[in-house]
């Protein structure tokens, strides 16, 4: 399944989702409509303790990604409006930014579960 990801900034829960959806098996990327600087360290090692590594993912814009071809389009719960993005669901995940590991843990399992009912 191909999946893209889309949240405001880019740094925590749509990057999670792309990483945890490659680990998967899936085709992922994520993107943001106004991405930030670098991805959360925070997400990165939480996903890290469960064994998926984030290497290689950055911020991107959502401007910058071809968005035909995905199979489902995922608003992360940040509310994203993208008149020429036709997305297929809203997970509305609570941003973890500045709320601590074990919100960032909780986030990722709430993403875990959502990746498994795709499949």
């Amino acid at each position: 399944m191909r999946l893209l990801f889309v949240c405001v900034g880019n740094t925590c829960r749509s990057q999670m989702a792309e990483a945890v959806a490659k680990h998967m098996g899936h085709e992922a990327q994520s993107a943001g409509t106004n991405p930030g600087p670098a991805v959360a360290q925070d997400a990165i090692k939480v996903t890290g303790e469960i064994g998926i590594e984030m290497s290689g993912q950055y911020p991107k814009s959502i401007d910058d990604i071809v968005i035909t071809g995905f199979d489902w389009i995922v608003s992360m719960g940040c509310g994203v409006e993208c008149p020429t993005l036709p997305m297929d669901d809203d997970w509305g995940l609570e941003d973890p930014v500045g709320r601590g590991e074990a919100f960032y843990r909780k986030t990722l399992e709430e993403i875990k579960q959502r990746l498994l009912t795709l499949d």
